[in-house]
């Protein structure tokens, strides 16, 4: 069964739409951080001093995992002149995973949550001169229970980490979550700011100044939002859960997402907005010094109220990573915002009764970056599934019917399938695919050989060939060249000769499926061109590969 999505993505039942603009908002001109900004996305500005503003940078191919690597950190410095430089990757700081800083713990003392790579969780990084040094992970009980979209910060003084994320208390999908440092490497267990902050909606990336007692952090949710804006909240009570009527902050809103709220001096900000992107973020702040207009005096917030009984998370294993975490910010390319009148409404994303989202999808050229109009068909062992006419699809209802591969396709991409385990749950599956178009280069991801042969190994091998023989045979007028890579470990006549003898493997499975043997050509090129350091072994997994490439 085929369904066709278009590029007016829905998902959770609303309409996402990207926009472009500008604004001036009360005559503050707003600037991009010109110099910090790429065509990726650029979020959660975090200032260390020393004029160093460090931050989160999704899919840029000089990220540790190259363009599918969900967040590395990198840095820009602000000059004597006020300018802001070209922002640095700062590998020392990152992973091939999920990577954002919370800021410094102290002056020497700089925190850092990762996620993958074999890191997970909230780590030490100790400053010496211009470097950051790995220093140790913390204590940081019931972080692993906080899903979905992870940001926070550190306060001032190192003593409090407001969090942001989907956690066993939520009230429906991000909260925000206060820990408090309890030893030299231990930290509390995250507790729920309460229903004054926290909504059925996302709140998230919180920013919190102890000397005035200010909470600044981004809803969709609360009254007057429109995609995510900042709000701003004072603490009221000696409860962690006192807290104001939160007021959304008109200074520096637009019709796009404003997350990530960083202070750099009393009067000047840098934050991140999609405003002038296609629901990229990037980091904003004002082309001068203007008074921050934020509110003297606040009201009382409603009653509180407790979570609703059952969130995303019931009938999930504590712990469970896989089941719900995205493979990178949502913010990164437009998460559907949820607005209060059309809560109700929602079909998709049903977090009061505790029923399975549907499965939502975010396809994305490769390239550019941009959202694409896709096609799905659903697999059993091979044989394509006709799926029940109904509105919503779950993976759990995939799995009940035998669903266990899904293809992802658009008109001039390469094809990806997916097996039903990779599918996200209350998140969106996010798929990266590459135009079909001289220069472009696929690697083939699930192709394994037996150690040190050119063997094919293993039936996720023959799966993923036979669907790229099946798309080559329906696009005869392709040409292909399939190039063999090894790491640099060994001898390099025998490494290009085995890359060889590997890029032939491919091309004769191909050609016994039925593609065109005139249509493929082969080249091996050893260890000679890497696209990661051969110095870990991570990175040299990742040279070690067989990449198909177009020629015409």
């Amino acid at each position: 069964m085929n369904i066709k999505f278009s590029t007016y993505l829905i998902a959770s039942g609303v309409i996402l739409l990207a926009f472009s603009f500008s604004i001036n908002l009360k005559a503050q001109e707003l600037k991009s951080l010109s110099g910090a900004n790429s065509p990726q996305d650029d979020q959660n500005p975090v200032w260390v001093g020393d004029n160093v503003l460090l931050f989160t940078r999704a899919f840029h191919p000089n990220n540790l995992g190259g363009v599918t690597d969900p967040g590395d950190i990198w840095m820009t410095k602000k000059n004597e002149e006020g300018i802001w430089e070209e922002a640095i990757h700062r590998a020392d700081l990152s992973t091939d995973g999920y990577d954002f800083a919370l800021g410094l713990e102290d002056v020497l003392t700089l925190l850092v949550y990762h996620k993958g790579s074999g890191r997970n969780g909230m780590y030490q990084y100790s400053k010496f001169g211009k470097d950051w040094n790995f220093l140790r992970q913390v204590n940081f009980s019931g972080l692993e229970d906080l899903q979905g979209q992870l940001l926070g910060r550190v306060a001032n003084g190192g003593k409090l980490i407001f969090l942001s994320g989907i956690g066993p208390e939520s009230y429906g999908n991000e909260d925000i979550y206060i820990s408090e440092k309890t030893g030299i490497i231990d930290w509390s267990e995250p507790v729920n700011l309460g229903s004054a902050i926290n909504t059925k909606g996302q709140e998230m990336s919180p920013y919190y100044n102890p000397s005035t007692q200010i909470l600044y952090f981004a809803s969709n949710m609360h009254q007057g939002a429109e995609g995510k804006d900042i709000f701003i909240a004072k603490k009221i009570g000696e409860s962690w859960k006192d807290w104001s009527k939160p007021v959304k902050w008109e200074q520096i809103s637009s019709r796009g997402s404003e997350v990530s709220v960083t202070f750099i001096s009393e009067n000047e900000i840098v934050w991140s907005s999609t405003m002038n992107s296609d629901g990229f973020a990037d980091l904003m702040t004002f082309e001068t010094i203007v008074p921050l207009e934020i509110p003297t005096e606040f009201s009382s917030a409603p009653p509180a109220i407790l979570p609703p009984k059952a969130s995303i998370q019931e009938g999930m294993p504590k712990g469970d990573n896989k089941s719900i975490t995205p493979i990178f910010p949502n913010t990164a390319i437009g998460k559907a915002e949820i607005q209060l009148s059309q809560l109700e409404n929602q079909n998709s994303n049903k977090v009061d009764d505790g029923l399975e989202p549907i499965v939502s999808w975010l396809v994305i050229d490769t390239k550019n970056k941009k959202q694409l109009d896709f096609d799905l068909e659903f697999y059993k062992n091979s044989e394509v599934v006709s799926l029940p006419n109904k509105d919503s699809i779950s993976v759990s209802d995939l799995k009940a019917i035998g669903v266990n591969e899904v293809k992802v396709s658009s008109e001039g991409f390469f094809p990806k399938d997916l097996n039903i385990n990779e599918l996200k749950i209350g998140d969106k599956t996010v798929v990266l695919l590459t135009k079909l178009e001289p220069g472009s280069i696929l690697v083939l991801e699930n192709v394994n050989f037996k150690r040190g042969t050119s063997e094919l190994e293993g039936l996720d091998t023959e799966e993923s060939l036979i669907g790229i023989a099946r798309f080559l045979i329906n696009n005869p007028d392709v040409k292909i060249r399939i190039n063999g890579h090894t790491d640099n470990v060994g001898d390099p006549g025998l490494n290009k000769g085995l890359s060889l003898e590997r890029a032939g493997s491919v091309r004769d499975f191909l050609v016994s499926k039925g593609v065109e043997f005139e249509n493929l050509r082969i080249s091996g090129w050893g260890g000679s061109r890497p696209i990661a350091s051969n110095a870990t072994e991570v990175g040299r997994s990742k040279n070690r590969r067989v990449e198909l490439e177009v020629i015409q």
